[in-house]
This record gives C-alpha cells, structure tokens and sequence, in this order.
C-alpha cells in the first residue's frame, strides 16, 4: 500500500493501494509504539487486510483515519499519552482480528488456501520443525453434489461445518486443517511417523462416517475419501509444498477408485489402503 500522506488520493487508486503484499506483523505494533505515525501505520495495514477480504467500507473507514492522523506533516496529534495509548492497544486488537480473519474460510472458520499454502510452504522449508517427517492428507466429502442436489445448499453448509470439526478433533499438536476449495480439505500433521499418520487418518474417516448425520437432515449419511502422502525431513528439500499436494491429489484418486470412504497412502512406493491392507481400523 502507497504510504499515507497530505497529498495522496486514495479514492482515486483502490486497486494499487490494496495490491497483495506481505501484512505487517501484530508485533510490530507492541507497548513500545511512540509516535501517532504507529497509529497510520495500523490504519494502513487493518486497511489493507479488510479490502483483500472484499471489505471495502471498513477499509475505506480505516484508510481516511490514516489521512486525518497523516494531515499534519509534523504529527501534531491532540491526543494525550493515555488516549493515544488506549488508541493503539484498540487498533492493535483490530489487527490481529483482520489478520485472523484473512487466514480464515467464512463458512467453517477453519483455516484458508491462503494459510495452507503460508503454513505448509514455512514448514517444508524448516526441516528442524518436522521432526519425525510431516503427512499432508488431501480428504474430499464423498458425493457431496448429491448432498447439495437432496438436501439443499443449507444443509451442505452445515455439513461442511460439522465435517470440519470431525476432521479437527484428534489431530496431534500442531497440526491443522485447512478448506482447499468446494468440499476438499487438507490436513497437515508436522512431527508424525507415516504410522501415526495413517492411524490418524484412519480415525478420522471412521468418526466421520460413524457421525449421526441424520440429526441434519432425514437419512443423511456422509463419509470422506483421502490421499495421504508422508515425508522425513530428508525428503522434504527435494519435494515442495506443491509437490506434496499434487502427490496427495493422486493418493486420493486411489482411494476414490477403491471405492470411496477410504484412506490411500504408499508404503515402498505400493498403493496402499488403509483397514484394508493393514490393521489401522
């Protein structure tokens, strides 16, 4: 975003202000802030967050603070220590909610394609942070058209809410779950043996299929397909984020041909199910 200043028009370059880029840190605007150029600075950046978001009166809201507080070229702010520190602590937490937000999918608040490509992309690139290896599970609702096409889309949506916290419950720590897009998901366990990884998916599929999905709707049944990929942290300098997921995409045709409602992984590079080729169910 262009830096505010007296002789900016912001009405006049929406697009190239809030082109993509990096947003501030929320720790860059700690107790240490002394000037009321920190307070433009957050303007800016919460600015920033909400027009990527699609929110544009918010962020026209919070760009035209900026170019009130930016007016006086020297600063001369009218605020007393207190209020200015009331003020910030205030746009501080408006930021981290914005930059939340932005990691965010609307529908399930489960992280965003944005987080997992962020996410994934740092822990591929750290080998210490892997530990044992990381799995990356690309798990997609089965025939979930027919969901939409019987039931309506309300229903659907909370399908994909309650999906999502089927998917969540039990992961190891650090991981996450992450909407890839329509009704796919993709689950990233950092610091997990390909062994724990397969149970661990094995489980989810059997909590979802095992779900009381007619207290959703009459007769509704749901369960999921996934392609799981598992590397050491040897692997993972020659195998990207990209890479990774294109890999569980094809383990998730297997499991999709296998019949559906089932986990696909390789072990010595053979196809394997899960519960059908080994003793995870």
């Amino acid at each position: 975003m262009h830096r505010v200043d007296t002789q900016s028009s912001w009405a006049t370059s929406e697009v190239d202000a809030f082109a993509p880029q990096a947003p501030l840190e929320i720790g860059t605007f700690g107790e240490a802030a002394q000037r009321p150029g920190d307070l433009v600075d957050l303007h800016e950046s919460i600015a920033n967050l909400l027009a990527a978001e699609g929110n544009w009166r918010l962020a026209y809201a919070h760009i035209n603070a900026a170019l009130r507080l930016a007016r006086d070229a020297h600063f001369v702010s009218p605020l007393i220590p207190e209020q200015y520190r009331r003020e910030v602590d205030e746009l501080r937490k408006a930021h981290a909610a914005a930059v939340d937000a932005s990691l965010r999918d609307a529908l399930t608040a489960t992280y965003n394609r944005r987080y997992l490509d962020q996410r994934l992309g740092d822990l591929s690139a750290d080998r210490s942070s892997t530990g044992a290896g990381i799995a990356v599970a690309l798990v997609d609702l089965d025939h979930f058209k027919l969901v939409n096409d019987t039931h309506g889309h309300l229903v659907g949506d909370s399908v994909l809410r309650q999906l999502v916290a089927l998917l969540q419950n039990g992961l190891p720590n650090g991981s996450f779950c992450a909407r890839y897009g329509g009704e796919e998901f993709v689950l990233v366990l950092p610091n997990v043996t390909a062994r724990q990884a397969v149970v661990t998916l094995e489980r989810a599929r059997r909590r979802v299929d095992g779900h009381g999905w007619s207290a959703i709707a009459p007769e509704l049944h749901i369960t999921v397909s996934a392609g799981l990929v598992h590397l050491t942290a040897a692997d993972l300098p020659r195998m990207g984020a990209e890479c990774q997921l294109r890999r569980a995409d094809d383990l998730l045709y297997a499991a999709k041909r296998a019949g559906r409602n089932a986990v696909a992984y390789r072990i010595s590079g053979a196809i394997r199910i899960a519960g059908l080729d080994d003793n995870c169910r």
